[in-house]
């Protein structure tokens, strides 16, 4: 099996080992040792949690630059619709598509529209769907990988459904190359995007795949310039193209906002990859079957929570809402044409090439007997330990502690509250070696005088 890629970094001239980005992983991916974070890379799910909690900037993300651009004769971006959550109301989702030209790629597609067609490409399938209930929406990378590595047995509940993202970019690939008559493999797509996760799937695309999308600039790094070529957009250059944003995809910047566009009696939305976790925990268990639907985002409030946006998520999420308030207000309401998207969906063009595979992790031992083995030991050297889960090991929780123990990755001794017994340890030990020292010496050791005394009438 191939490794996973990441796209997350730690600077180590950064990072002061404080523990917090350990705190908040939701998968126990991260250690602290010697005073400096690592990421265990099989169980990392690029959530991004660390990287909003590390308060020196020492965990990254690995985006694609502008300097990408130039490998293409045409590009094209794609703005996520956290994007318009960045801006004002006033600042409709097709000035920014206009301002986006205006920073330098040959063209951009606001992806609400494609967003609007594949809720209704949802419906089709969810009336047709007789398997194990609830279906897992898909939009969220982060989900998807965490289903593959701790939830496998969820595999198959995922949405087959590809995302609006892939579809327009792979169908913005053909129109162009017949259109400027170029290969396809000379337009670059980009997505603008509010998080590292969009980055993976493009990358490493979770159905082995390919990707229709050449990379991901984050939002973070392309709000300043956007903002101040904004400036230079005359109202003329985009109020024409107003028609082609739809009020159903423009919810899917923030939880909710697919939900709020099928027909189902039904549905869940969940933000927050510790609160999703705790949903798929009742999965498991037998729960939640007369959910139809779960639409699930690793971050808070949805892509609008991202940790590369610039703006406060709450705020965002209400941006979002007064900005559908707006469009409506100006009778901008474009919807995909229900019977042309039934046609596509009859035809699979929807539905992913590929399929999703669990990942789950690697076992304390390959060896069954060893494995087992193993398992005991972790067991009993966690009833030794205070179970606080206090961190100051560098292990998240003492059940990690002791199976980083029997993995040899720590030793027991570094849990704090082992430290008496370390001190007594290294007291005998000394002890020992001044007695050697001593005795090698011809003198006689205070521990005999004192016994020798002790011994006289």
């Amino acid at each position: 099996m191939s490794p996973y890629l990441h796209f997350l970094k730690i600077e180590p001239d950064k990072c002061d080992g404080r523990m917090k980005c350990m705190r908040v992983c939701p998968t126990e991916a991260i250690r602290v040792r010697n005073g400096k974070a690592q990421i265990i890379e099989e169980k990392c799910v690029d959530c991004g949690e660390c990287i909003t909690a590390c308060p020196h900037g020492a965990i990254v993300a690995l985006t694609d630059p502008f300097g990408e651009l130039t490998r293409f004769r045409h590009t094209v971006a794609l703005p996520s619709p956290g994007l318009h959550a960045q801006f004002g109301k006033e600042i409709l989702p097709q000035k920014i598509v206009a301002g986006l030209k205006h920073l330098g790629f040959d063209d951009a597609f606001d992806l609400s529209l494609t967003c609007g067609e594949v809720s209704f490409a949802i419906q089709e399938y969810l009336r047709d769907y007789n398997g194990p209930k609830p279906v897992i929406s898909n939009a969220c990378p982060t989900v998807v990988r965490l289903i593959q590595v701790k939830y496998p047995s969820l595999i198959d509940q995922i949405l087959p459904i590809d995302t609006p993202r892939e579809l327009a970019a792979r169908e913005l690939k053909a129109k162009k190359a017949k259109r400027l008559g170029l290969k396809e493999k000379e337009i670059g797509t980009f997505y603008l995007t509010p998080c590292p996760a969009k980055m993976i799937s493009i990358r490493q695309p979770a159905e082995k795949g390919r990707s229709s999308l050449d990379g991901a600039i984050s939002i973070s790094n392309i709000y300043g310039p956007l903002l101040s070529a904004l400036e230079g957009v005359e109202k003329d250059s985009y109020e024409k193209d107003l028609k082609n944003i739809c009020i159903l995809g423009m919810g899917w910047a923030m939880s909710g906002g697919i939900c709020r566009t099928l027909r189902i009696k039904n549905s869940l939305a969940v933000s927050g990859i510790h609160e999703i976790i705790k949903v798929f925990d009742d999965i498991e268990k037998g729960k939640l079957r007369d959910i139809e639907f779960i639409e699930a985002y690793s971050c808070h409030q949805g892509c609008v929570g991202g940790s590369l946006t610039v703006e406060n998520r709450y705020l965002s999420f209400n941006k979002v809402l007064k900005l559908i308030e707006t469009l409506e207000y100006e009778k901008i309401k474009a919807c995909p044409d229900i019977r042309e998207v039934r046609k596509k969906y009859e035809e699979g063009y929807y539905f992913m090439k590929g399929k999703l595979e669990p990942r789950p992790l690697k076992p304390l031992s390959e060896d069954l007997s060893e494995a087992i083995r193993k398992r005991r030991e972790k067991g009993e050297i966690y009833e030794k330990l205070p179970k606080i889960d206090c961190g100051a090991c560098g292990s998240p929780t003492c059940m990690a502690f002791a199976e980083d123990v029997i993995m040899r990755d720590s030793v027991i001794t570094d849990c704090i509250f082992n430290l008496p017994q370390k001190f007594e340890k290294l007291s005998e030990e000394f002890s020992s070696m001044l007695e050697k020292s001593i005795s090698m010496s011809g003198v006689q050791s205070p521990k005999k005088k004192n016994k020798d005394k002790k011994g006289k009438p």
